[in-house]
């Protein structure tokens, strides 16, 4: 038995320049930047979202841009079983992720728990 939700919306954006990227969706959404977790990792910015709401990312991206979303999962491989038994396809694991490809071509991320109050709301699946 596992557990899984939404988590969050990542806004992909192919720019060599994230922080003016994620300024407009700040501005954009009347969200805060949160500071950087990883000052190292330069590639993703967070908005400040609610606790209890889905997060929301700015990330930089090589590939087109778009809005993917993420699930997060207590179990990975479990929610990633899951979902291939739904008609998703496995498209490869990235650090301790894992990115998916929804039946109809829409790529989404299968990520570990986000937000704190992951264990009380949550999807109880078998």
């Amino acid at each position: 038995m596992h557990k899984s939700r939404l988590a969050g919306f990542i806004i992909d954006c192919a720019t060599s320049d994230l922080e003016g990227a994620a300024r407009f969706w700040s501005a954009a959404l009347g969200l805060a930047l949160r500071p950087s977790a990883d000052p190292a990792d330069t590639r993703y910015r967070t908005l400040a979202t609610a606790p209890d709401q889905p997060h929301l990312e700015v990330q930089q991206v090589e590939h087109a841009s778009r809005v993917h979303l993420d699930i997060e999962a207590d179990d990975i491989e479990a929610e990633v079983a899951r979902l291939e038994r739904l008609g998703a396809k496995r498209v490869g694991p990235v650090r301790t992720w894992y990115v998916m490809e929804a039946p109809t071509g829409q790529r989404f991320c299968v990520v570990r728990p986000q937000r704190p109050d992951f264990a009380l709301q949550a999807n109880t699946w078998d």
